[in-house]
């Protein structure tokens, strides 16, 4: 189960800070949207991406959840990517994202390869604020 602070703050229009681990093992952080279920943190990408490709080789992830409303209440998770989800799941995932940060559906002509949702499981949850 997910925090409750984390899930509210993942599920509101916050951002968050993606890292993973490039194959040298140095971390590569990027701002993402966020999302999650009951039990995970969602992060939605694409298969070509660098980030996926990190996950797929080493599940190992942190992600920094900061709201915008108050930048020293955030959430830091520590966890592993456990489940992806492809196909019209993701794709559509991406359009409740789009409409969640900016008001509409996503623009498809910024989609290049094939839509995955990332399902990271917490094992290190700190919730600050």
């Amino acid at each position: 189960m997910l925090d409750s602070k984390a899930r509210e703050l993942a599920t509101g229009k916050n951002f968050a800070a993606l890292t993973t681990l490039l194959p040298d093992g140095q971390p590569m952080t990027q701002v993402m949207w966020v999302d999650a279920d009951d039990d995970h943190i969602l992060i939605n990408t694409e298969v070509a991406r660098q980030k996926f490709k990190n996950v797929t080789r080493d599940p190992r992830v942190t992600i920094t959840i900061i709201d915008a409303n108050n930048p020293y209440r955030y959430a830091e998770i520590r966890g592993r990517v456990t489940d992806t989800v492809t196909g019209p799941p993701a794709r559509s995932h991406i359009d409740t994202l789009s409409e969640k940060y900016t008001g509409g559906p996503y623009d498809p002509n910024m989609i290049s390869s094939d839509r995955v949702i990332v399902r990271i499981a917490p094992e290190r949850v700190r919730v600050n604020g």
